[in-house]
């Protein structure tokens, strides 16, 4: 399985991205995908992920704020962010679990104070 991601980008506080991660390869073996984060000097977190059934799990801290939805077909997994802080801001990884677990690379997301 391969992970594409991209929709990273510079954004003020309060604002809004849009995040895709378009999985190919063996993409039926896929039975979840979802976003971590990586801020600097900081360990990697777990974001919110949604399984191929439709249940999600997101972080506390951007309950309410983030939205992680899929298109049906375990291809592509999006991750709405809205209202982001300058505590956002990190480089965000798409991740797949299926037979294996894969990484997309990383998409940088800034958000200026």
């Amino acid at each position: 399985v391969q992970l594409q991601a991209s929709g990273g980008g510079l954004v003020q506080s309060g604002g809004s991205l849009s995040l895709s991660c378009v999985a190919s390869g063996s993409i039926l073996s896929i039975n979840a995908m979802g976003w971590y984060r990586q801020a600097p000097g900081k360990q990697r977190e777990m974001v919110a992920a949604i399984t191929s059934g439709g249940f999600t799990n997101y972080v506390s801290s951007v309950k309410g704020r983030f939205t992680i939805s899929n298109d049906g077909a375990k291809n592509t997994v999006y991750l709405q962010m809205n209202s982001l802080k300058p505590e956002d801001t990190a480089v965000y990884y798409c991740k797949a679990w299926g037979a294996a677990t894969y990484w997309g690379q990383g998409t940088l997301v800034t958000v200026s104070s």
